[in-house]
């Protein structure tokens, strides 16, 4: 059977199981991987999704055959395997995932040593390639397979060593695992039981979701969180997407926080570590995050939604951290990945060292309206930009995704989907008002 060419994403392999994606499909992405990045050793994790043992087992077959060891660490959560990619002896990292996706679904997430991303511009279409044309040069010598089980406990370790247990309070935190692989960062939030009295939801590995998608970016998964968190009194309640590379945050009121202002925060305790940082955001984020950023001494600087192309800007432009509209939060100690329980509990710490509640804490990031993302069905994308650049001309144009144009008193940005015939308007301004006016205005443009 054929490959399935639209499992190939920008930032990572994704399809259903077994129709798009399956263990044939697998066994050539592992020797593709091979023949791609000359890899001699290769760390591969997996989620708890039902069809990842099998996928796991023909990748790596792929992997061996195609004369490569494979170094296996067993359950994992994205960011584990991007720690694996630069604290073991390996070339390459592969997590066996669809992220946030549905049950049904399943994936690949790959990445050279020290978490280096590959995707598009950067390996994937090779890989594709490889994969679908199924011709690969023979091996010399078969690979062998280890295993390293006892890595989850360096992670761990990792993670851990970043709370400051200087506090006489006692936080309430709800956690909300969603059945997913954020479970194996539950450990570090026992361990820290002096410190944190911790509420779990859905903390059983179950790779079919049974209770709610692992996807904080949906405002409707969180309900069950912010009323536990009302429920029981807390002071955070935290809420990890599939493969724990997203995190979301609700205060103690039992709101949702947004997430562009979690970027700002933790940038905030960042830079006293690192003063005069720079910090990327993604161009979709509040104006009120940079400002606030440039208030605590930081530099900042607009970047591309997609974790590839952030991680590039990182290390091209030496940033210290970097934040995503989406949860995503990429941090020096995770070699500028993602590291969501690290991002937890800098809240945490800020909670502590402040004194203040969250909902404090984020009062003075409350500055401008937000339209939020809005999808809109577009077959003509190029016609819509310059429908848009004409009619908003006056405005200051930045083109590094989609069109992003900026007013004084408001701006807006409208993205292609890479996969979809949809673009995806963000809008902020300084009253709501103004806010919805724009909204309407521009979404007329591009639905009409």
């Amino acid at each position: 059977m054929p490959i399935n060419p639209s499992i190939f994403k920008a930032y990572d392999i994704r399809g259903i199981y077994p129709d798009d994606i399956n263990e044939e499909a697998a066994y050539n992405i592992g020797r593709a991987i091979v023949c791609y990045t000359k890899a001699d050793n290769i760390v591969i994790g997996k989620d708890c999704r039902l069809s990842s043992d099998k996928l796991e087992e023909k990748i790596i077959q792929g992997i061996i055959n195609q004369g490569a060891n494979v170094v296996k660490i067993g359950m994992a959560t994205t960011p584990m395997v991007y720690y694996a990619s630069g604290k073991l002896a390996v070339d390459a990292g592969v997590i066996i995932t669809a992220s946030h996706n549905p049950a049904e679904y399943n994936g690949m997430k790959l990445c050279l040593k020290q978490a280096v991303p590959i995707g598009e511009g950067a390996g994937m279409e090779e890989i594709k390639a490889l994969a679908i044309n199924g011709v690969f040069p023979e091996a010399n010598k078969k690979g062998a397979i280890s295993e390293n089980f006892d890595f989850k406990r360096q992670y761990l370790d990792h993670i851990k060593r970043f709370f400051n247990a200087n506090t006489d309070k006692k936080l309430k935190i709800v956690f909300d695992f969603a059945n997913a692989m954020a479970i194996i960062d539950k450990t570090v939030f026992d361990e820290l039981k002096i410190f944190i009295e911790s509420v779990y939801m859905y903390d059983e590995f179950d790779g079919r979701f049974p209770n709610h998608e692992a996807n904080p970016l949906k405002a409707q998964t969180l309900e069950e969180l912010q009323k536990k968190v009302l429920e029981t009194g807390a002071d955070l309640g935290v809420a990890f997407d599939g493969d724990a590379d997203r995190v979301g945050f609700v205060n103690e009121k039992g709101e949702i926080v947004p997430m562009d202002f979690i970027t700002g925060m933790i940038a905030k305790e960042i830079l006293k570590k690192h003063p005069g940082g720079l910090v990327l955001m993604d161009l979709r984020s509040s104006n009120a995050v940079k400002e606030y950023i440039e208030s605590a001494g930081g530099r900042v600087d607009l970047c591309r939604v997609g974790h590839s192309l952030i991680k590039k800007q990182m290390r091209e432009e030496g940033a210290v951290f970097a934040g995503e509209l989406s949860g995503h939060y990429y941090f020096d100690e995770n070699y500028k990945a993602e590291l969501s329980g690290l991002a937890a509990i800098m809240i945490m710490n800020l909670i502590n060292e402040s004194g203040k509640k969250l909902s404090e804490l984020t009062k003075d990031l409350k500055k401008y309206f937000h339209s939020g993302e809005i999808n809109s069905e577009v077959e003509n994308k190029a016609a819509v930009f310059t429908k848009l650049k004409e009619k908003y001309k006056n405005g200051r144009l930045n083109e590094l995704d989609g069109i992003r144009i900026d007013f004084d008193d408001w701006w807006f940005n409208v993205r292609a989907s890479n996969t979809e015939p949809k673009v995806r308007l963000n809008l902020e301004a300084n009253s709501k008002e103004l806010m919805e006016e724009k909204r309407d205005e521009i979404l007329n443009v591009i639905r009409n």
